[in-house]
């Protein structure tokens, strides 16, 4: 029997009644959430009203609308039943798969095709993009992962690149960025290599310290198995058995950017991620990243998977601010007065 059993009522035109069983008791607390918190959640965003009795929880609501929280709460029924914790973010992930996905047999949103494991947790996909993603870099040898701030794209790119360097795919993660806005003019800083580029490599590090032990990160720095370098450093040389990743790639130009790719080597893979939203080369250059894209779009084998503004999965506010500055943009195209950093 499945844990979760559905019927739909009567209503009127427009409306949707559905009626849910679940079987196991034990997990509803988790699901409801503490005082109900996420039923809340789902009703406010939504527009439907979920009401429990026991172990039976009846939604109503626009029909649409009802399926989709419907569908939501199966999947978080499920993620419970694998183990997975259940807090705000899941269930908004899970409503937001829903809403991309209703109507479509689509498979389970919490499966392991879209889950990586991880020494501190197991990270699971968090909008349709995410999956695709997380089955991209398992699947290709390079991957490019497009899109705003707060999407996950390099969070997941760190978080597949710790579990192929634990499970023994590589030997060593090469964690790469343009710096000091693409010129890598880092001579005049202070100190030695990494404190020069530690400030441009931040949020890999922070990727990292989320993921793995800090003695174990500390440790294979010092061993070599995880290498923080500017993208200078990469000329000329051949990256086998590793997982490399250039982040903020929209800051290279053309030649930096052939450079990088053509380091691929043995049993490696590489993950390319920028937003061409959010380019800083001086005005006239061409993206490095953009060029790419043009000029491997139709290569079968690379994995382009891009995300957008719906995909943000930072604090929502952060969803708003990403979708008021492309509004702006949007505006500023249309009466000519913004530039071309393509």
């Amino acid at each position: 029997m499945s844990p979760v059993t559905t019927s739909r009522d009567r209503a009127p035109a427009g409306q949707g009644r559905v009626q849910m069983h679940f079987k196991e008791n034990r997990l509803l607390p988790l699901l409801y959430g503490d005082r109900d918190q996420h039923l809340g959640q789902i009703e406010r965003q939504l527009g439907v009203s979920v009401v429990s009795r026991g172990n039976r929880l009846a939604i109503s609501g626009p029909a649409a609308a009802a399926e989709v929280a419907c569908s939501a709460l199966t999947s978080l029924y499920d993620r419970l039943d694998q183990g997975l914790e259940v807090d705000p973010p899941a269930v908004d992930a899970a409503l937001r798969l829903a809403t991309e996905n209703a109507g479509d047999a689509a498979e389970p949103v919490w499966n392991e095709g879209a889950a990586i494991q991880t020494r501190k947790r197991r990270i699971t996909a968090r909008s349709a993009a995410q999956a695709a993603y997380i089955r991209a870099l398992r699947e290709r040898e390079l991957v490019f992962g497009l899109g705003p701030a707060g999407t996950g794209k390099t969070y997941l790119a760190v978080a597949a690149a710790v579990d192929n360097l634990m499970s023994g795919a590589v030997e060593r993660i090469i964690l790469s960025r343009p710096a000091v806005e693409a010129g890598e003019r880092l001579g005049f800083l202070p100190g030695d290599l990494r404190e020069k580029v530690d400030p441009y490599l931040r949020p890999l590090y922070d990727a990292l310290y989320d993921m793995l032990p800090a003695e174990q990160i500390e440790k294979r720095l010092a061993g070599g198995e995880i290498e923080v370098a500017p993208l200078a450093f990469m000329r000329g040389r051949t990256l086998a058995n590793a997982h490399v990743i250039l982040d903020e790639a929209q800051n290279t130009t053309p030649v930096q950017m052939k450079m990088f790719l053509t380091r691929l080597g043995e049993n490696a893979r590489m993950v390319v991620t920028g937003d061409l939203s959010q380019i800083d080369l001086p005005r006239g250059t061409r993206s490095g990243l953009q060029d790419a894209l043009d000029t491997l779009r139709d290569v079968p084998e690379i994995g382009i998977v891009e995300f957008g503004e719906g995909d943000v999965v930072r604090h929502p506010l952060v969803a708003r601010i990403v979708q008021a500055y492309e509004r702006r943009d949007r505006s500023r195209r249309g009466d000519g007065s913004a530039g071309d950093h393509s």
